[in-house]
């Protein structure tokens, strides 16, 4: 999975999640449920894919620099949004 998921993700956040999700079992680790990666993988899927590569990197779960690569990646799904919102205005 090493330079797969990268490269998947440069393409779309949502095929690298859908590749892990066949693939790995780094979703089922990082996540109970399936609900809350349901919902990440339709609104948030940058933040649904960098939380749970951070799970996957860091031994005891996501902490520290972790959360501040998380909250980058809700800030660039937020921004895909606005621009989205910005382009349909003009």
């Amino acid at each position: 999975m090493g330079c797969l998921v990268p490269l998947l993700a440069l393409i779309s956040p949502r095929l690298a999640l859908f590749f892990i999700l066949v693939f790995s079992d780094w979703v089922g680790n990082a996540l109970d449920g399936w609900i809350v990666p349901l919902l990440g993988f339709l609104f948030l899927p940058w933040t649904l894919l960098a939380y749970i590569v951070m799970w996957q990197v860091s031994p005891q779960g996501v902490d520290g620099f972790d959360w501040f690569i998380v909250a980058f990646a809700f800030v660039v799904d937020i921004a895909a949004y606005a621009r989205t919102s910005q382009s349909r205005r003009d």
